[in-house]
């Protein structure tokens, strides 16, 4: 009865569900979700097979999370991250970078980074449409709707699955936070000096200094770029 909907709805409905994709899949899971009590996916491969480049959504333990859209600020510092460790990791020749809606394929969670780097050692992982296994490093920028998901299940499930960096940035409070893995498996909080500057460790010779994140305009990326000796 489930798909029989589906497919009225996908014919009576063919421009608006271009239109609005996302707004379609949630339909979608809730009819589904509705038609029964087993899990809708109940593997990550489901989900990867259902869901589009385009939706911004999480698996977790075969339940679909659908992400609220990002604000202006969040997508601007993400940007302005991710072309700064671009950047660095291109002309070192370390590795990849890749930004959200990429998703990662952990035990019994599928999560979406904001970003996530993996080095050279690790591209086996890289699948068409996902990463099969953890990243080298994830960021993530807080917002009111993931604050407790990015302190709590993504903390405890990038820890787990051995992620050596995860860096959270608040923009909102402008607090940064950074975490490398110890030996015993947990992470361990990072001090920051007094001059704000973080210097990576799964990124030999980068540093981040925090101070860039909270000003309105960020700095010209080139700008920073020749300071970190990258131009």
């Amino acid at each position: 009865m489930t798909a029989e909907l589906e497919r009225e709805l996908e014919t009576r409905l063919p421009e608006w569900i271009k239109q609005e994709p996302q707004q379609w899949r949630q339909i979608q899971y809730a009819l589904r979700k509705a038609a029964g009590s087993l899990l809708v996916f109940d593997t990550f491969e489901a989900f990867i097979e259902w869901v589009d480049e385009d939706t911004s959504a999480e698996w977790v333990d075969g339940e679909v999370i659908l992400m609220s859209p990002a604000s202006t600020r969040h997508q601007l510092i993400i940007g302005f991250l991710y072309k700064l460790i671009g950047f660095f990791v291109e002309k070192y020749n370390l590795g990849i970078v890749l930004n959200a809606p990429y998703k990662m394929k952990l035990q019994r969670y599928g999560p979406e980074p904001d970003l996530l780097f993996v080095t050279n050692e690790h591209l086996d992982r890289v699948r068409e449409t996902f990463l099969d296994g953890p990243a080298d490093l994830v960021i993530e920028v807080i917002s009111w709707e993931s604050i407790n998901r990015d302190r709590g299940r993504k903390f405890i499930a990038y820890e787990a699955a051995g992620i050596p960096e995860y860096w959270l940035f608040d923009s909102d409070r402008e607090v940064a936070e950074f975490y490398q893995l110890a030996a015993n498996g947990r992470y361990h909080p990072i001090q920051l000096p007094a001059d704000g500057r973080y210097s990576s460790q799964i990124l030999p010779g980068f540093w981040l200094d925090v101070n860039w994140l909270w000003q309105t305009p960020l700095p010209p990326v080139l700008d920073i770029l020749r300071q970190l000796n990258i131009l």
